[in-house]
C-alpha cells in the first residue's frame, strides 16, 4: 500500500484504546502494540516527527509498513490483554517484550476442596477450579487477594486439608484474620458461604457496597487522625477498583473483536439503519467553549466515509456571549447553509414549487454548486441539539435536509419525529462511522480553540479594555511594565502620560477595578 493511501486509512482511525497490528510484505504481522489514543499514536508512524525518526529501530519499522489494521477496546486493562494475545499468536519481528512464555496472572478459585481457597497461576487448567483474570495490574492483584482474605477470613495456607497439626506451625488466626476452619472455629459449611461471598465479589455483585465501606472506614481513620491506616485503606480501595475493572477475555479468532475500518460497508450500514441511500456526502458539527471568550464551532466532511480535509471549516461564534450550545448550534448550521443558498442561486434560480434542497441536489448532480450540499447532517448533541438544527434548516427553506443527532454520553443516535433514540451495537459499522465523523468535529473545533487561547495569551490583557490603541498601550507598558503595577495608580497619575487625556484615564481605572 502507498504511503498515501496508508495515511488516508490513518487519518479515520478513532480516537479511542485499542491494539493495532503492523503488517509488512504479504501481510505479516510485524509489530504489535496498544495504544490509549488509537489516531494519536498511530501518528507516530504515518506523521513521523523528526525526533521519532532518530530512532534506527523506529525508522525500519515505518518503511517496512506495508499495511496496518487495527481493534477498538474499552479501556487500558483490555489493551494489555489483547497485546500480550496478539503477539504470543504472531511473534512478530520488531516486537521483543511479552514474546516468551510468560502470562498475566490469574485467581484461582479451588472450589475442590471443603475449604476452598485463593491462589495465583499463570496458567488455566481444565481441573474444575473457577479462574479470575487475567490481571495487568500484578500487585494491585496480590493486595487485593491480601484484602478478600482478610475481610471474609478465608485462609492463604498451602495445604489442601488443612488439620490441628497444620495449625500447630500456622499463626494466619492472628496475622491475617484466617477463621481456622482446620480446628473447628468455624463450620466448613459457613467457610464456604464466606467464599462464596468472595466469589460474589470477584463477579462484581456488591462490589460498590463494598468500596463505599472501604471509603467511609478511610473517612474514620482520617477524622481520628490515624493517617496511616486512611491512607493503606485508600491503597485497598484503588487497587480493588483496577483490578476488578470489568475487561473482556479474549479467545483466539475472536468474532466479536470490531476489526478496521471498512467506510464502503458501513455506508451500507448507516444506510440501512436511516432508511435512505448511503449517503455520499456527510457533514458535522461541533460547538467548543473552553471560555465565555472563545466560543467556536467546527464543520468537517466525510466523502464516501472517508474525511475530505479541504472542505473543512471553523467559525467564531458571533452572537453568543456566554456558553450556549444551542444558541451556538443554531449560529453556526444558519451561516454555514445560507451561504450554500446564496452561493448557489437556488432561490432565484429554482423551478417554482420545487423543494429547495432537491434543487441544491440537482445543481451538485450537474456540478453547477460551487460548495455540494450534503446528503446527512450530523450534530454533536442529543434531541435538544437536534431540534435546534431542524428549526434553522427550516427557516432557510432546507427543511427536507436529513439530520440526526449523536449523544456522546450513550452513544444514543437520534432521529427527526421519534421521541426515543436509536441505540446501535457498539460494534456496529454505522456507529463507529458517525462516531468518528463527531470526533472529527470535536478534534477540530478543540484544536481551534486550543488556537485561540495560545493567541489569547500572547496577547495583552490590556487589549480587552474598551478604547485601548496600540500607542496608549505601548505607553502604559513602557513607562508602568505590567498591569499589576497599573492597578496601584490613580488616573491623575495615568494621566501624566502624553496622549491619555482625564476623561480615559478615569475610564481605565474603572475598568481595571472591574477586571
Amino acid at each position: 500500500m502507498s504511503n498515501s493511501k496508508l495515511k488516508e486509512k490513518w487519518r479515520v482511525t478513532p480516537h479511542c484504546p485499542g491494539v493495532y497490528l503492523m503488517r509488512g510484505v504479504g501481510g505479516r504481522v510485524i509489530y504489535v502494540g496498544k495504544a490509549k489514543d488509537l489516531h494519536r499514536r498511530l501518528a507516530n508512524y504515518f506523521s513521523p516527527s523528526h525526533a521519532t525518526l532518530e530512532n534506527g529501530k523506529t525508522r525500519a519499522l515505518i518503511a517496512a509498513i506495508e499495511d496496518f489494521d487495527y481493534y477498538e477496546v474499552r479501556n487500558e486493562q483490555e489493551s494489555l490483554i489483547l497485546e500480550q494475545k496478539l503477539i504470543k499468536e504472531y511473534r512478530p519481528h520488531y516486537n521483543v517484550q511479552l514474546r516468551d512464555d510468560k502470562r498475566y496472572l490469574l485467581l484461582r478459585a479451588d472450589r475442590g476442596t471443603d475449604l476452598p481457597r485463593f491462589s495465583l497461576v499463570r496458567l488455566r487448567k481444565d481441573d474444575g477450579a473457577r479462574y479470575f483474570g487475567p490481571f495487568v495490574h500484578s500487585g494491585a492483584l496480590k493486595e487485593t487477594m491480601e484484602w478478600l482474605n482478610h475481610r471474609f477470613r478465608l485462609r492463604s495456607c498451602c495445604a489442601r486439608c488443612p488439620g490441628s497439626e497444620d495449625y500447630r506451625h500456622c499463626h494466619d488466626d492472628v496475622i491475617r484474620h484466617c477463621s481456622a476452619p482446620c480446628i473447628g472455629r468455624i463450620s466448613a459449611q459457613d467457610y464456604r458461604a464466606n467464599f462464596s461471598a468472595a466469589l460474589d465479589l470477584l463477579e462484581g455483585r456488591g462490589l460498590r457496597e463494598y468500596l463505599n465501606e472501604l471509603f467511609l472506614e478511610m473517612q474514620q481513620a482520617a477524622d481520628a487522625l490515624d493517617f496511616e491506616r486512611a491512607a493503606k485503606l485508600r491503597d485497598i480501595r484503588e487497587n480493588v477498583e483496577k483490578t476488578l475493572e470489568p475487561a473482556r477475555r479474549f479467545a483466539r479468532a475472536d468474532a466479536d473483536l470490531p476489526g478496521t475500518v471498512n467506510p464502503e460497508k458501513d455506508l451500507i450500514q448507516l444506510a440501512e439503519v436511516l432508511r435512505m441511500p448511503p449517503p455520499q456526502i456527510m457533514e458535522c458539527f461541533d460547538i467548543s467553549n473552553l471560555s465565555d471568550n472563545h466560543i467556536v464551532a467546527s464543520m468537517v466532511r466525510f466523502s464516501y466515509g472517508r474525511p475530505d480535509t479541504s472542505a473543512y471549516r471553523r467559525y467564531r461564534i458571533r452572537t453568543v456571549d456566554t456558553q450556549n450550545d444551542f444558541a451556538s448550534m443554531l449560529e453556526v448550521v444558519k451561516r454555514r447553509y445560507s451561504r450554500i443558498l446564496g452561493e448557489s442561486g437556488a432561490l432565484f434560480n429554482k423551478p417554482a414549487g420545487e423543494d429547495a434542497y432537491s434543487w441544491l441536489l440537482e445543481l451538485r448532480a450537474q456540478g453547477k454548486s460551487p460548495i455540494t450540499v450534503p446528503d446527512l447532517v450530523l450534530v454533536d448533541g442529543g434531541k435538544g441539539q437536534l431540534a435546534m438544527a431542524r428549526r434553522v434548516l427550516a427557516e432557510i427553506g432546507l427543511q427536507s435536509m436529513p439530520v440526526v443527532g449523536l449523544a456522546k454520553r450513550d452513544e444514543e443516535l437520534y432521529l427527526p419525529g421519534h421521541s426515543e433514540p436509536l441505540v446501535l451495537a457498539r460494534d456496529s459499522g454505522a456507529l463507529r462511522l458517525l462516531q468518528r465523523l463527531r470526533d472529527e468535529a470535536h478534534r477540530f473545533a478543540h484544536n481551534y480553540n486550543e488556537l485561540l487561547m495560545r493567541k489569547r495569551v500572547r496577547e495583552s490583557r490590556l487589549d480587552g479594555c474598551p478604547g485601548m490603541t496600540l500607542r496608549r498601550k505601548q505607553l502604559l507598558l513602557a513607562r508602568f511594565h505590567s498591569v499589576e503595577r497599573l492597578r496601584k495608580l490613580t488616573s491623575e497619575q495615568i494621566a501624566e502620560l502624553p496622549g491619555i487625556s482625564h476623561t480615559w484615564a478615569k475610564q481605565f481605572c474603572a475598568w481595571l477595578a472591574e477586571h
